[in-house]
């Protein structure tokens, strides 16, 4: 690739990037509804949920369900990249941006990229309900910053995700049908709510396996809270499997996107 395709291709990127930004900003309805959504997982699952919880090795279940609650957040965040994409083919968009002189890769790097922005912006909600409702961290900085590095790479491998069933999807009223069935199983069947070692067998080792899994664990690592009583592979290797799985979903549904929207029209 030469510098001048790479420098249209990012400046295409950021054009794109801003544009979805701006559509954030011009539906409210749509900020309060994803921005209240963490809110009332903490909430629900904190209060409501919490006090009939048993966390291994002791603790608070707050402590406990703090890092699942981001790594959840990151997932549902597939359901606004997959419609905002299915939108956009549904309206004739995505051909206009076919036969303009811009970058191919600029309509994926661009949502990608606002979906990263938003989920700072979510992360940062999350981190002060947390903080009210006794949730700490208790390790460094670093950890920290780790820990959110994670996150991020986790939505970045999501958002691959998102767009390709963004552009797969015959209209955006199937995205919701789809989005949702995958979802909720994925975090259901995780260690998000339930640490893995309190399921049945064959249902803990498919929860171990969860990526989601890998990420939420390596959170409670990093965070120091509860939660981290398993001494099996998955668990003792989360952070290398919280690399390791969104890299594979970056690479197999980044190049699937590609190849959707090459064959948009077609």
């Amino acid at each position: 690739m030469s510098a001048a395709s790479l420098s249209r291709g990012l400046s295409d990127g950021y054009a794109m990037t801003g544009r979805y930004l701006r559509h954030v900003v011009r539906a409210p309805e749509e900020i309060i509804i994803y921005f209240s959504l963490p809110i009332m997982f903490v909430l629900v699952f904190g209060y409501v949920f919490g006090s009939g919880m048993s966390v291994p090795g002791g603790g608070t279940y707050r402590e406990f369900l703090m890092p699942g609650v981001f790594v959840m957040t990151m997932l549902y965040g597939i359901g606004a990249t997959a419609t905002g994409i299915a939108v956009d083919v549904g309206r004739g968009v995505i051909d206009r941006f076919r036969s303009m002189p811009m970058a191919r890769s600029a309509l994926i790097s661009g949502r990608v990229t606002a979906d990263l922005v938003r989920a700072m912006l979510e992360t940062t909600v999350l981190v002060v309900c947390g903080l009210l409702i006794g949730w700490r961290w208790h390790h460094g900085v670093a950890d920290l910053l780790t820990a959110i590095g994670l996150l991020l790479l986790l939505r970045l491998g999501l958002s691959c995700v998102g767009v390709a069933l963004g552009l797969a999807a015959p209209n955006p009223d199937t995205v919701s049908m789809i989005v949702f069935p995958l979802a909720f199983p994925v975090s259901a069947v995780s260690n998000i709510f339930v640490a893995p070692e309190l399921m049945p067998g064959w249902l803990g080792t498919v929860s171990e396996w969860n990526p989601v899994s890998a990420t939420t664990t390596a959170l409670r690592s990093l965070f120091g809270n509860p939660g981290l009583g398993s001494d099996s592979w998955p668990a003792e290797n989360a952070l290398l499997l919280a690399v390791a799985w969104p890299v594979a979903l970056i690479v197999v549904f980044g190049l699937l996107s590609v190849r959707l929207y090459r064959r948009l029209g077609h």
